[in-house]
């Protein structure tokens, strides 16, 4: 038995070979390794300068009297803890602690061609293995047999025998091309910044993974199968966020990625947290890459980290739209709007799709035959006519957000499995061309559309939020809170909403319409999409957490209008919410309502719990029921629906028309 430990910084192997009747402890671990450390670092000090031995996977404190057999795994590994060290560095998340917790269940088996955007957010969980299919694999022989081929004939190939960039008419001489290679991964390593997420980084390494299959990269078999064997260990390198301009694809990112993966630098896993990634290869069994010509390039020319960035994001963009229909429905009620505004006559003459998606999804949720409301039915004929825009506008607002997401998956899911390599490896025509297809304007700009989209939802549901808190405008106690004075409720709820819309204001602005020649002028347009990307999940990420403010008040709203009760779905979605925070009596800490609900919204739990709903709706309400409102709209004796304008009271006298 073999443990991995760490004594400031240094990784030692340490082998655990108890004698006869004996038992080897965890404090026998701790000493040996503080020994070896201080040989091999010529440190002198006690043997009583440790402090404690922690597990790397979550942190949790060794007890030094166990045996080593009985807590601790063959290759795991732990953190000697020093009396004089500050801190110790665990892997933290409960990334590493959920990764243990869900086997992986099933194959994804990816052919360049067919991945789609929740496919590979899914990818991203640690879930999931993959592998290519037979169709792939040999594609990408074929592909390396062709830049082989052109290595004997020792023809001039920009990126197999030449430099890069700027250098693209050095040639470099056989014998030094596997130097030039490592040397690409090495010196484009240069990026700056938190690493991503090993959340991130799966899905960057899984989707890097597709783009080789598709059999333009000229990468080998036996290196690919190395990067699909670190994937599937959750073996993942680290990747500085900060550094691409997304135009010769995502350079510094994607050398990072190799680098790890080439035994250089630090890596992450499931085991051990962040350590060095030699060390976190061998626990795990695997070789590091050694680059053969063309493959450096290979690994590093591609869209990859703008484009991984942006599945997630629009992924999340589409669940958080959907809710946020869900939650203005809601709103609605607790406001006692009319649904008159949704009628399907409105929206077949103005037939954007987005548009008439959410007002039927308004139709499902609010008062109908299928779904009563006896809150709505309270107020049939109180006189309102219309409402606020961000109440009456949905459709027309809402829709526009769900057309833009649908519209970005598209170039997003294009773009996943595209080739974006240069140069490109033509089997069929039995050349490699140069070209330009790493350029990253595509993704770049879809996604600066989708943050400036996506975020017209934090937008709505902010004044939303502001209708609902003010007595003035909702009829209800100020902040919804009762006792207002000694309790200040919702009020500074409703200014961290404000603060995150005015945040992503300044988000939305378009990072690709900047561009600023790099490469001594040679690529003298770039895309920025990296920052286009990142930008665009922080403004997904307000959007989801504004909404669960708009969430929580609505449901304290609603306490107020008790007994009454919304419809069935809308009650359902209220329940949910009393499932992971109760309804506010007095002053409590807010910020952990906030998270739990957006916590609920980022499941999607929802939309999960009003979908069977709108199916039940969808399948009983074959045909549309006006019910009464005070728009007062007749339905005639005929077939055909018939409008004329009545006064339900006198104080209707200055009805406006919608």
């Amino acid at each position: 038995m073999k443990v991995n430990v760490r004594v400031r910084g240094e990784w030692l192997l340490i082998p655990c070979k108890a004698k006869a009747n004996s038992a080897l402890t965890i404090q026998w671990l701790g000493k040996e390794a503080f020994h070896r450390y201080k040989s091999l670092k010529n440190y002198s000090t006690s043997q009583d300068d440790i402090k404690e031995i922690r597990l790397a996977r979550g942190g949790s404190l060794l007890y030094p009297g166990d045996n080593i057999t009985d807590v601790l795994e063959d290759n795991d590994f732990i953190h000697l803890v020093l009396k004089e060290d500050s801190e110790v560095t665990t892997s933290s998340g409960s990334e590493a602690l959920s990764y243990t917790q869900m086997p992986h269940s099933e194959i994804v088996y990816l052919d360049g061609e067919s991945l789609t955007a929740d496919e590979l957010v899914k990818l991203g969980s640690g879930r999931y293995k993959i592998e290519l299919t037979a169709k792939a694999w040999d594609r990408v022989a074929k592909s390396r047999e062709l830049v082989e081929k052109i290595l004997k004939e020792q023809k001039v190939v920009y990126g197999i025998s030449t430099g890069f960039g700027n250098f693209a008419k050095v040639v470099i001489s056989p014998e030094k091309l596997k130097v030039l290679q490592e040397n690409l991964i090495r010196s484009h390593s240069a990026g700056v910044g938190e690493p991503l997420t090993p959340e991130h980084t799966r899905k960057l390494l899984a989707l890097r993974i597709n783009v080789l299959a598709k059999g333009y990269s000229g990468i080998s078999p036996g290196t690919l199968q190395k990067l699909i064997a670190a994937f599937n260990a959750s073996c993942l390198s680290w990747v500085p966020q900060k550094g691409t301009v997304a135009a010769s694809g995502d350079l510094a990112p994607l050398a990072h990625l190799a680098l790890g993966l080439m035994g250089e630098g630090k890596m992450w896993s499931p085991k051990s947290g962040w350590g060095d990634a030699q060390v976190i290869l061998k626990s795990y069994g695997l070789e590091p890459l050694k680059l053969l010509p063309k493959e450096g390039l290979a690994l590093i020319n591609g869209t990859q980290l703008v484009t991984a960035l942006g599945a997630e994001a629009v992924e999340r963009a589409g669940n958080i739209a959907r809710q946020a229909d869900v939650i203005a429905a809601l709103t609605l009620e607790v406001l006692k709007g009319t649904t008159t505004a949704f009628e399907s006559a409105v929206h077949n003459i103005r037939p954007h799709r987005g548009q008439r998606e959410v007002a039927w999804r308004l139709r499902a949720l609010l008062h109908s035959q299928t779904h009563p409301s006896e809150i709505s039915q309270s107020h049939r004929f109180c006189g309102k006519v219309q409402d606020a825009y961000t109440l009456r506008c949905c459709p027309q607002v809402h829709g526009v957000v769900h057309d833009t997401i649908d519209f970005v998956r598209g170039i997003i899911t294009t773009e996943m499995n595209s080739a974006t390599d240069n140069p490109i490896v033509f089997t069929e025509q039995n050349e490699i061309l140069s070209a330009g297809n790493f350029h990253g304007e595509y993704p770049a700009k879809v996604l600066d559309y989708l943050a400036i989209g996506v975020h017209e939802l934090a937008n709505m549901s902010e004044r939303r939020i502001e209708r609902l808190i003010n007595p003035d405008l909702s009829g209800l106690p100020a902040f919804l809170v009762k006792d207002g004075g000694l309790n200040s409720g919702f009020m500074i709820a409703h200014c961290t909403a404000a603060a995150l819309v005015s945040e992503n204001k300044v988000l939305t602005h378009p990072a690709s319409v900047d561009s600023l020649p790099t490469s001594a002028g040679q690529e003298d347009h770039v895309s920025m999409g990296g920052f286009s990307a990142r930008k665009a999940l922080q403004v997904v990420e307000h959007v989801e957490q504004v909404l669960a403010i708009e969430l929580l008040a609505a449901c304290q709203g609603i306490e107020f209008l008790r007994p009454l009760k919304t419809t069935a779905p809308l009650e359902a979605v209220h329940s949910l919410v009393r499932s992971v925070v109760p309804a506010l009596e007095s002053d409590r800490i807010m910020s952990v309502d906030i998270d739990a609900v957006s916590k609920l919204l980022v499941e999607e739990k929802v939309w999960d719990t009003v979908k069977p709903y709108i199916d039940e709706y969808e399948a009983y309400q074959l045909k549309e029921m006006r019910v009464a409102s005070p728009t007062a709209t007749t339905l005639s004796s005929s077939s055909r629906l018939k409008r004329k304008r009545v006064r339900t009271s006198s104080n209707n006298s200055n009805m406006k028309q919608i």
